[in-house]
């Protein structure tokens, strides 16, 4: 058994979408003080004040004239932000993440439900303090018999209504197969396969600029605080959703594809948060989106009991041949096809790579082999020429 959650699309009354957006705002509202008090707390007293002092404060603040409102709607969400806060804190302290943030009204909301907050009855959501079932579009059904145990909904920037339902379900596993792969991340193409398959980056974002330039442009020029503003911000956010749902339409199509095709696939362990660092491929490389790529591999396979392989990202799969084995000093990134030195093979840089690290994922799937390159010093290098399309070794 293993928790799974599944995302659907819903339609609220005004009367629920009215209770659901005080919900969000009384949650906000609690996660915001109970940060600044634990901000405060460790400033001014060097104290660190935890998840059952914040609930302490709750309850006084219940009894406060002037937050009285918040006994108006369920207290479950609002004990879930302190504890989601905890966790946040937890990161924090551990080098996980960052310091929390506070809460924006702007970037929507959430509430999260837990068995005591909602009611699953014959195929519909009652959540608590709502006489009326959410009118859920069910794009896919539920796993016959499961139950769910936390109900999460949430509040787009761009207007949209979602609820998460979380359920346990048994993992079901795919035949296997005969088929393995290995996978070259790149930009211009977006993966390219050791099969010898290179598929296209679709460059969400590029294909969205000029309309997010507009909306943006818009937004710039209306007042602060004015309805109109806030009708421009909403158009900005549907843009930058727009390309968000082409981008994740693509991965999933294509995760679940090489997910069921082959029975392991290998990847480079690539440190995506330092290669953003690079401002000339910042852009390209967040909208390629390789973290989220490699993510849904991961959880997929396990989920279909695949095997899933991360190489050392320090392992020279672009500069090894795939043929000899020979590793050139240098190979700047356009040069795009080269000839070993030593063999004479020709290579497709990324075919070649995706090939390499194949090698190398079997390698440490079969036997748990170090691929991490030597420390010795190869000899070789190849000689870059004007273009960037083809090079050809020193004499």
């Amino acid at each position: 058994m293993t928790q799974r959650s599944f995302k659907y699309r819903f339609y609220p009354t005004f009367e629920q979408e009215t209770l659901l957006k005080r919900t969000m705002g009384c949650a906000r509202l609690v996660y915001n003080r109970a940060l600044a008090a634990r901000t405060e707390a460790w400033y001014e007293k060097s104290e660190r004040v935890g998840y059952e002092k914040t609930s302490t404060m709750l309850t006084n603040w219940k009894k406060q004239e002037d937050l009285q409102f918040l006994n108006d709607v369920s207290s479950v969400p609002l004990q879930q932000g302190l504890r989601h806060l905890q966790t946040a804190f937890t990161n924090f302290f551990a080098g996980r993440a960052k310091y929390p943030n506070f809460k924006k009204k702007h970037n929507g909301g959430n509430a999260e439900f837990t068995k005591a907050a909602f009611k699953f009855r014959d195929g519909q959501v009652f959540l608590a303090k709502s006489p009326t079932a959410l009118a859920i579009r069910w794009s896919r059904q539920l796993p016959q018999g499961a139950e769910p145990s936390t109900i999460s909904v949430k509040l787009s920037p761009n207007g949209r209504w979602t609820v998460s339902i979380l359920v346990d379900v048994e993992i079901q596993r795919l035949p296997e197969s005969a088929k393995q792969v290995g996978i070259d991340l790149g930009i211009s193409s977006l993966v390219a396969l050791s099969t010898g398959e290179k598929i296209a980056n679709p460059k969400g974002f590029k294909a969205k600029k000029a309309k997010l330039r507009k909306a943006q442009k818009s937004l710039s020029r209306k007042q602060k605080g004015s309805n109109n503003r806030h009708k421009a911000r909403v158009k900005v956010a549907i843009v930058h959703a727009q390309i968000s749902d082409a981008r994740n339409d693509f991965l999933h199509k294509l995760t679940t594809r090489l997910v069921r095709e082959n029975q392991l696939i290998a990847v480079e362990d690539l440190s995506v948060k330092n290669m953003v660092k690079n401002r000339k491929l910042a852009l390209s490389i967040s909208d390629a989106s390789w973290g989220e790529l490699v993510r849904q591999l991961e959880y997929k396979c396990d989920a279909a009991g695949r095997n899933f392989v991360k190489i050392d990202r320090w392992f020279p799969s672009s500069k090894r041949c795939g043929h000899c084995g020979y590793v050139v000093d240098k190979l700047s990134l356009n040069i795009r096809e080269w000839d070993c030195p030593k063999c004479g093979t020709h290579h497709d840089r990324d075919i070649n790579a995706s090939k390499n690290i194949l090698a190398a994922g079997l390698a440490v799937s079969v036997c748990g082999a170090n691929v991490r390159p030597d420390s010795l010093k190869v000899k070789g290098q190849l000689r870059k020429t004007p273009g960037g399309k083809k090079q050809k070794p020193n004499p």
